[in-house]
Formats: structure tokens, sequence, C-alpha cells
């Protein structure tokens, strides 16, 4: 690129000088959000909705989330402004594990976990869970557990429609390792150095 003034994205562009990355010597941040229901991931919304960027008000630099929730979706959200880590964390090559809890319509029987298990087609491929446990059953509702390795938009909500129980309640409880003991919904910490090393040395 020899445009002058060409911006560079640091989460999504790589810079390299005759074939060697341009490290940045901005601190890189990793942070865990506990996403609550309805607000939508995106920097800004046209019509004043409420965005994750506000529960991140104290954090200065720009970060980026690895992934997306929906809106109504509550749970783990990483930020980070390591570009590196982030496309690595979001291809699918990787797979990295992401556990579910929901609360869905209607009780949840051996046959519907087998499909969940299965695999599901949706209109954009197969969608299949890796492990899947029923918690509780009471009231006309069941809480389910769900352990995923792929990451198509809403595709728990999908899937549980698709065997006819519609999604009431979800909540994302760990993602590539990373769990939500301790860390109130709305509350976002730093991950530790522990945590960091953690993801860049996962295999899936």
């Amino acid at each position: 690129m020899r445009e002058l003034g060409f911006h560079v994205d640091p989460v999504a562009d790589e810079v390299s000088l005759d074939g060697i990355k341009v490290l940045s010597k901005k601190n890189r941040l990793y942070l865990l959000l506990n996403k609550p229901a309805g607000y939508l991931v995106t920097s800004s919304d046209p019509r004043g909705r409420p965005t994750v960027y506000e529960l991140l008000g104290e954090v200065k630099d720009r970060v980026f989330p690895v992934g997306r929730l929906d809106r109504d979706t509550e749970g783990l959200l990483l930020f980070t402004n390591d570009g590196e880590l982030a496309h690595r964390l979001a291809h699918p090559r990787y797979g990295l594990t992401k556990r579910y809890w929901a609360l869905v319509s209607g009780a949840v029987n051996d046959r519907k976990i087998k499909k969940l298990l299965k695999g599901i087609r949706l209109e954009d491929g197969i969608a299949r869970a890796t492990d899947v446990k029923v918690l509780a059953c009471e009231s006309g509702h069941s809480e389910i557990c769900l352990e995923l390795t792929t990451g198509k938009k809403r595709q728990v909500r999908r899937m549980c429609m698709a065997i006819g129980h519609p999604v009431v309640r979800l909540r994302r409880t760990a993602f590539a390792g990373l769990s939500d003991d301790g860390l109130p919904c709305g509350q976002w910490r730093h991950l530790s150095s522990v945590e960091v090393h953690r993801l860049k040395s996962s295999k899936g």
C-alpha cells in the first residue's frame, strides 16, 4: 500500500515492512464482559438503543469484540485490541468451545437431544452441538446446557426452534475456557496473564 494517509484497523489489518510484521507499541488489552440482555454488540446505534461499549465506559483504548451475541442474549463476550488473537479465536478451524444455558419452551426429551447432537440442517449449513444436558424441566419449560464449536448467527436459537423448543432466555456461560464464575451481569474484568497465555496456546 503506497497511499498516503491510509488508515489501518489495528484488529482487522496486518501491517508488514519488507515482509516483517510491524507490531504496535500499544498496550494489548483483553477484557471479558458479562453482557446483559438488551445491549447491542456494536459501537453505536442510529435508533439510540444501548450498546456494549456503554458498559466499557472506563476503557479508553479501542477494543473489538471477538464474535457476537445478539441483543437478547446474555453472557460472556471477549474484547481485545490484539488482532492476531482475535482472528485466531474467531476462525472456525480452531473450533473453540462455547457453552450456553438456555431456557426453552416445552419438555426436551432424549429424542430431541439426539437431534441436536446429530446436527440440525439450517439455511447456512449443518449446526451441531457437541454436548447437551437437560438441567431441569418444570412448568412447561426446560433448562438445557449446550456446547458448540461453531458460531453461526443466532445458532442456538435456530437449533432449538428447529426441534420445536423456542428459546425463552439464553446466556453464554463459557467461551474458549473462560467462564462467568464471579463476574456479575453487566460487569467486565481484565483477563489474567494465565488466561491470555491459555488463549494464545489453545488448539481448540
